[in-house]
């Protein structure tokens, strides 16, 4: 079963769902043409909204292994013509830097988006929550920052 077997005269609710379940269960070798399938949705909010969801869980289990840098070159291929899932793609390798003491750059995380800020000042290295903590670009990222400093001072 593919994307094809979904109606698209469905309900967009729908449509999500199944898309999520049939992205869930991709094989590896069929991922980047699933995920170009689901972007043909006529619904492209929903379909990137899909896609997105799918993306965060994958990075999320695998962003601090080897395979990472693969998919993600994989993904942002599959998503080169969705300008905001290829800058989640660039924030997830940027976390993953951040998060391994890869190089980075903190520039570059003082303009990343306010998710990856947030995801970073409750993470696990030290310089970036500093930063963070001064200089992010929110209230609440920098006091998340500035509890996450407390949290390590207290341990």
């Amino acid at each position: 079963m593919n994307v094809h077997d979904i109606p698209q005269n469905a309900d967009e609710h729908v449509r999500f769902a199944a898309y999520l379940d049939k992205l869930q269960l991709v094989a590896d070798v069929d991922e980047v043409d699933l995920v170009r399938r689901v972007l043909t949705d006529p619904d492209q909010t929903m379909a990137r909204s899909a896609v997105l969801r799918h993306l965060d869980r994958r990075a999320a289990a695998f962003h601090a292994g080897p395979a990472y840098e693969g998919w993600a070159r994989a993904m942002t291929q599959a998503t080169i013509d969705h300008p905001f899932l290829a800058q989640r793609l660039r924030e997830w390798s940027l976390f993953r830097a951040v998060t391994l003491k890869l190089p980075w750059q903190p520039d570059d995380l003082l303009a990343s988006s306010n998710w990856l800020q947030l995801k970073t000042a409750a993470g696990t290295n030290t310089e970036a929550i500093e930063i963070l903590a001064e200089a992010g670009r929110t209230k609440r990222i920098r006091n998340t920052a500035k509890t996450s400093l407390n949290h390590r001072s207290e341990s």
